[in-house]
């Protein structure tokens, strides 16, 4: 963490200097981008200066402890202003470990865009999306984050084939960054006449929502075809061509969003989830190429690896990626599943801080 503290420092000083340069001043973009750098490692640095400031005291402390031998309420005094330093050092450790984490997830407060669809196991795995919908709905009730549909594909009996739905507010992200990855089923279902235990699965993708300049999207790039909806909507949603579907030609990506009645509100939302998608894969792109080790680490958000497992007959939640299990699967069902984040943030942070070498997130000029 020390090695750390010192680049961040170095490059505030350095990024201190580069704002009063002409240079700079002349142009407006780097000036922005380099204030802003510089407001974000302000706390970092003003953190890291105290705590060199509450150790140099200690120190002091110590010295003038050892250097007493008769003065038994003099050495008393010390003591306490020993113990006092102390719980403030480590305080401020504490500070900064929560401020390296926030350098390595600077999009913490993000909104994000979620994709649920159903994998292997038929209707009942479209069910389980839908459990799995209704698990984060309540969950971000509780945590005040507010949710919007943006495209669903139901099926007869309920279910998604896939849906999506945006989640905003103070730290949506932060909250939410851990749930990417295929999520396991084990139990009976409804269309079970055996009562046999079936196993079912479907995936979890955690987008973050990038802001319109952070993806530009050339409209030469995209095609767009209007059809009319499919499927329950409501009267009149299936008798006009409000619905649309959006092919981004470079990269293949396609978007289809027909839930509402204006095709000005689904192309709108369409674009959303296409900028969200398209972020995502130039980060994943861009992730690949510096090392291919990300895809093991906890939080990696690889779509394709089990990250939890709810066994209905047992009552039971195992998150793998920590190896927690929870014997309250009513409860998780509800949304309460901050026991599982909780330990899969304390695993990021312990793997974040024993990087002692690793860059402080701090951009290079």
């Amino acid at each position: 963490m020390r090695q750390r503290l010192l680049r961040t420092e170095e490059r505030f000083r350095e990024v201190e200097k580069l704002l009063g340069t002409a240079e700079i001043l002349k142009d407006k973009n780097r000036f922005r981008d380099l204030a802003k750098e510089l407001a974000s490692l302000r706390p970092v640095v003003d953190a890291y200066t105290d705590l060199k400031r509450v150790e140099t005291e200690l120190e002091e402390t110590e010295r003038l402890l050892k250097e007493m031998k008769d003065d038994a309420e003099l050495i008393r005094l010390y003591e306490e202003e020993r113990e006092t330093l102390g719980a403030r050092r480590a305080e401020l450790e504490r500070k900064l470990e929560e401020r390296i984490l926030q350098g390595e997830n600077s999009g913490f407060d993000r909104n994000v865009i979620v994709e649920i669809r159903a994998g292997t196991g038929g209707e009942e795995a479209a069910l389980f999306a839908g459990d799995l919908f209704r698990l984060y709905s309540k969950f971000c009730a509780r945590h005040h984050l507010r949710l919007e549909v943006l495209s669903t594909n139901q099926t007869g009996l309920g279910g998604f084939k896939e849906i999506i739905f945006s989640v905003s507010g103070t730290g949506a992200y932060r909250l939410l960054r851990f749930e990417s990855g295929t999520h396991r089923v084990q139990r009976v279902p409804v269309t079970e006449a055996g009562g046999r235990i079936h196993t079912s699965a479907a995936t979890v993708a955690v987008l973050p929502e990038p802001e319109e300049v952070e993806v530009d999207i050339d409209t030469k790039d995209l095609r767009i075809d209007v059809f009319r909806a499919s499927g329950p909507g409501g009267q009149g949603v299936n008798t006009t061509d409000s619905a649309v579907r959006i092919t981004h030609l470079p990269t293949g990506l396609v978007v289809s969003c027909q839930d509402e009645r204006s095709q000005l509100k689904n192309k709108a939302k369409g674009f959303r989830i296409l900028r969200a998608r398209l972020s995502d894969k130039m980060q994943s792109d861009q992730a690949e190429a510096i090392s291919k080790q990300r895809r093991s680490q906890v939080g990696s958000g690889d779509r394709s690896e089990k990250i939890r497992t709810y066994n209905f007959p047992d009552r039971r939640a195992t998150d793998h990626r920590v190896g927690l299990t929870l014997y309250e699967l009513d409860r998780v069902m509800e949304g309460e599943i901050d026991d599982f984040m909780n330990a899969l943030e304390k695993e990021e942070r312990a793997r974040l801080l024993s990087r002692g070498g690793a860059s402080s997130g701090a951009k290079e000029p």
